[in-house]
């Protein structure tokens, strides 16, 4: 029984790690269509008379469904209960049709306006019906988009476990960083070419359709990895039952880690929606160039995540790590919001760093709820602390675009761009900025908490990883 477990796939150094790219490759795909729009922010305001406001509630789509329907909480279900081949498959459906309204949103087929109300509250004025049915279609993305980042985690985690699982889980989150860089730098030179705001989104759906070529050769050799466990008598795991999601919540080390989660993304994911036209406006760098500087962001989280995951694998200490990232991030951020640091190199450098402390932080995270949550339940947990994430994604950007209209408002240029006359809003982004400092320092507060308690229950965060 012995030889057969130590020559099962999972034990093969060469098969883990082509899962990983497997599973990672899918993920760079899905998270070039999540950040494409945001080089666009300046296009879609004037092509489709969108304010900061309107954009915000478009990208703010992003969580709809997951945070009010509990969609995230029935995906960690449906992960714990069919398993994560069925649950990939699925969740990369759901996005492609996602895909679908956003590109039919915003490439021009609807008009005209409508008023958001509540009970007797007008909650935004009026609205463009693009904004909303682009901001429908990111929300069924996005429900796909969680569904499959929980299961490519949970799928980590089994061919990882007891092994590099940091720095496994380090480098897919990494890959997908450069779907990200991907859709920093691209959008606009397809704006450019093709004149057409919703370019980068079919491009997307392309991407999407070879993702899911590439993640169902995964599930094919998941599943004879299931035949060579089960053939060599390795138990299979404790069925999910709904008491789960109970015992999960009654776990205060799991609330902290999803608290610090939403906090610490939050002054991170939102940025980027809005850093093009920050950088832009504060750095004078004209758009083309400008999307470039946010790209430097997940190139950085390209290499150093993997790093800091290998590190916390062999030497732990996740709860100290999680700490210097989150006080990192209130740095980066403080010095972005002093109007008078507005040089070139200046930007560059506070990038890189905000890029340090986006690899530091999800390096230690991500495999630290392993072992807070046993892994029959870890599909629930990670579903749980996404839908947290996903109140955070969806708030902060309507909040970020509400700011910057009533307050941020200095001016406006025109400017002629293919022979048309425009008219482009000018912000002060101090205050948003000094708004996801805040967010940084009480992730520090969560931080501390979570190193308290691992210390108080010995979950062993600050234990290495991998078992000799």
């Amino acid at each position: 029984m012995t030889e057969k477990i130590s020559s099962s796939l999972r034990e093969s150094k060469s098969a883990r790690w082509f899962v990983l790219i497997l599973v990672s490759f899918t993920m760079m795909c899905m998270y070039y269509l999540t950040d494409a729009m945001a080089p666009l922010q300046q296009n879609l305001q004037t092509n489709l008379s969108w304010s900061a406001t309107d954009y915000g509630l478009f990208t703010s789509g992003y969580g709809w469904f997951n945070v009010f329907l509990l969609m995230l909480v029935f995906s960690g279900m449906i992960l714990d209960k069919l398993g994560t081949r069925f649950t990939g498959i699925l969740a990369i459906f759901i996005m492609i049709l996602g895909a679908g309204i956003k590109y039919w949103a915003i490439s021009g087929h609807i008009t005209g306006t409508t008023e958001l109300v509540i009970g007797s509250w007008k909650a935004l004025g009026s609205t463009p019906r693009s904004a909303l049915f682009a901001g429908l279609g990111f929300g069924i993305f996005g429900v796909g988009c969680e569904m499959f980042g929980i299961a490519a985690n949970k799928a980590v985690v089994r061919w990882f476990k007891g092994k590099e699982m940091a720095l496994a889980i380090g480098l897919n989150t990494s890959t997908g960083r450069i779907g990200t860089a991907l859709a920093m730098f691209t959008p606009l030179p397809l704006y450019n070419l093709t004149k057409d705001v919703s370019a980068p989104i079919l491009v997307s759906i392309l991407l999407l359709c070879l993702g899911l070529l590439v993640f169902i050769f995964f599930t094919v050799l998941d599943k004879r990895l299931d035949k060579e466990e089960s053939d060599a008598g390795v138990a299979a795991e404790e069925e999910f039952k709904f008491t789960d999601v109970r015992d999960i919540a009654l776990n205060r080390a799991f609330w902290y880690i999803a608290i610090l989660c939403v906090l610490f993304y939050s002054a991170v994911f939102p940025f980027i929606k809005f850093a093009t036209n920050l950088i832009v406006q504060k750095f004078s760098v004209t758009d083309t160039f400008a999307g470039y500087i946010p790209a430097l962001l997940p190139f950085s989280a390209l290499l150093l995540t993997p790093l800091f995951g290998g590190i916390s694998d062999k030497k732990g200490k996740a709860a100290t790590i999680m700490i210097m990232g989150s006080i990192l991030l209130v740095f980066v951020h403080l010095l972005f919001s002093i109007p008078s640091l507005n040089s070139f190199p200046i930007a560059i450098g506070l990038v890189v760093l905000l890029g340090i402390a986006f690899s530091l932080v999800p390096s230690a995270m991500w495999p630290s709820v392993a072992k807070i949550i046993p892994h029959s339940k870890l599909g629930t947990a990670y579903a749980m602390i996404f839908w947290v994430q996903n109140i955070g994604l969806m708030l902060v950007p309507l909040l970020i675009g509400a700011v910057l209209d009533k307050y941020c408002i200095i001016g406006t240029i025109t400017k002629i761009v293919d022979g048309k006359e425009q008219h482009l809003t000018q912000y002060n982004y101090t205050i948003p900025m000094l708004i996801f400092a805040c967010f940084g320092v009480l992730a520090i507060g969560f931080a501390y908490l979570l190193k308290a308690e691992d210390k108080k229950k010995g979950y062993g965060l600050e234990k290495p990883n991998v078992v000799e």
